[in-house]
């Protein structure tokens, strides 16, 4: 019984080092640029992907609302599982008509 609590101890160990980070170049993609694939593959345009914030006061359960601010535009996303996202263009962001 010991040994084989050893051995199932021992497999165990071994699944948990080999699902650690990746290895390489390779990066986790982060929210931002996960809807920013969404609103690509809609026909919209982001050209990069600036930041993302979920809002709460629209997010119900099964149903989450994103505001993604993008370099050329900010969106705001509803998104049910398994369907496209309803997506509204709140703004521009183009660099010529803004103040920095």
């Amino acid at each position: 019984m010991k040994s084989s609590v050893l051995v199932l101890s021992v497999i165990v160990a071994a699944l948990a080092s080999a699902s650690g980070p990746p290895i390489g170049g390779a990066h986790a993609e982060t929210t931002a640029e996960v809807l920013a694939v969404q609103v690509r593959s809609q026909g919209l345009a982001c050209n990069k992907a600036l930041q993302a914030t979920r809002d709460t006061k629209l997010s119900k359960p099964d149903y989450d609302v994103w505001v993604l601010k993008c370099d050329n535009a900010t969106y705001r996303l509803g998104r049910y599982p398994d369907l496209p996202a309803k997506i509204e263009k709140l703004s521009d962001n183009d660099a010529k008509g803004s103040k920095r």
